[in-house]
């Protein structure tokens, strides 16, 4: 069965068609069995990779003239380098096991139309010198890769690969992701994790999605759908669902006798208010020998403005004890900042955003320096405190 994008779009079905065996990874279209002739004068194979651009799942026309290549320098019958096509010679993973060794530049004054007459374009300037050689040496070999991507999106991450960092959001694809609680900054871990290789991202909330709540998450309700009061897991599924395909909705609260269906999580965000409900989850996570990161605000408001913090607090394998040393709040009550619920939309956003670059330096996607598992952000001063460091 054919890759749904060659199916659906003729500049690539037109490839397949004539005999190219291509292959859609990531991002890529990659075109295999390329014949060249490397400095020794010899016929040798390699693989032709080009980014693609699409709008949609519809290709449009190649906004990157570059090309890649997998295999030697690709020479002439004199075993002399294609100097036409010479760009640099870099080996890159591309992510998705894909690797290039180097890549060319060749650019029509029209622009290349579609795939087809790029990927044509390409191979008849590195395979003819090949084929004089050996007139058996042909890229139309009419082998058929097919099947779909295993990929937990609706349809291709082009951003990765548009930044040339698709090997490095490849550590993002961990197999599940929790968060518990989809008030806002919940709905805002959503929209960011929503967007990451997460194979699976559970939702746990027992709550339906009020007016008020429209004002603390991401996006625009209609007054229509507040009129229905949608649970939050049903109404935030319907939306990211559209983008991901492994978001489970779970209308459910969680509690000592449901928690082990948290068990095997490779990481839980926890955005729910202070109280006991919360300590037991905590324990719970910690006996599941589970990576956690809890978020929260502190704010107040004082002389007619508002003040206090956001805050991120991890607890991992290497580190739990402060999480019991007063960096979260526990228990509520109405001396406790945390209780008040004083939430605005920036700084639900800001909450989440910390809190999912907390777990992509975890993950090593970003490069982390300090290790830090408690940070605060305060308000009135803009700056970030980072505590709790490994030693």
């Amino acid at each position: 069965m054919p890759h749904p994008l060659i199916a659906h779009n003729p500049d690539l079905a037109r490839l397949q068609d004539e005999g190219f065996d291509i292959e859609i990874n990531g991002n890529h279209l990659v075109v295999h069995d390329v014949p060249y002739v490397n400095d020794r004068k010899e016929v040798c194979l390699g693989k032709l990779v080009s980014d693609l651009t699409l709008s949609g799942d519809v290709t449009v026309s190649p906004q990157n003239h570059v090309a890649m290549f997998a295999g030697d320098q690709p020479c002439d019958m004199a075993g002399q380098p294609i100097a036409a096509i010479t760009y640099h010679d870099q080996r890159q993973d591309l992510g998705g096991g894909l690797i290039v060794d180097r890549a060319f530049s060749n650019k029509p004054l029209e622009g290349y139309r579609d795939y087809y007459h790029k990927i044509t374009t390409y191979v008849g300037i590195i395979s003819n010198p090949a084929a004089a050689l050996d007139p058996s040496a042909t890229p139309r070999t009419f082998q058929v890769r097919g099947g779909e991507e295993n990929s937990p999106f609706q349809y291709l991450d082009t951003a990765s690969t548009r930044a040339g960092i698709s090997q490095i959001t490849d550590k993002l694809a961990v197999e599940r992701a929790v968060i518990v609680g989809l008030g806002g900054t919940g709905a805002y871990l959503l929209d960011l994790l929503a967007k990451t290789p997460v194979r699976r991202i559970d939702l746990f909330d027992g709550d339906r999605f009020l007016q008020h709540n429209a004002f603390r998450g991401p996006g625009a309700p209609s007054v229509d759908i507040l009129r229905t009061k949608p649970w939050k897991v049903d109404y935030w599924h319907a939306i990211y669902s559209n983008m991901h395909k492994g978001i489970v909705a779970n209308r459910m609260y969680l509690g000592d006798g449901n928690l082990e269906q948290l068990a095997g999580a490779d990481i839980v965000f926890l955005c729910m208010d202070a109280g006991p409900a919360k300590m037991g989850i905590i324990r719970g996570l910690e006996r599941l020998d589970l990576p956690f990161i809890d978020v929260g605000m502190g704010l107040d408001l004082v002389d007619d403005h508002i003040i206090g913090q956001v805050r991120v607090t991890s607890s991992t394998r290497e580190k739990r004890d402060h999480v019991w040393n007063g960096r979260v709040a526990m228990t509520g009550g109405d001396n406790d900042l945390y209780g008040r619920n004083i939430q605005v939309a920036d700084l639900n956003a800001l909450n989440a955003t910390l809190a999912i670059g907390r777990w992509k330096r975890m993950v090593g996607f970003y490069l982390d320096l300090e290790h830090e598992h408690h940070s605060v952000y305060a308000v009135d001063g803009n700056h970030l405190l980072n505590e709790e460091r490994l030693p």
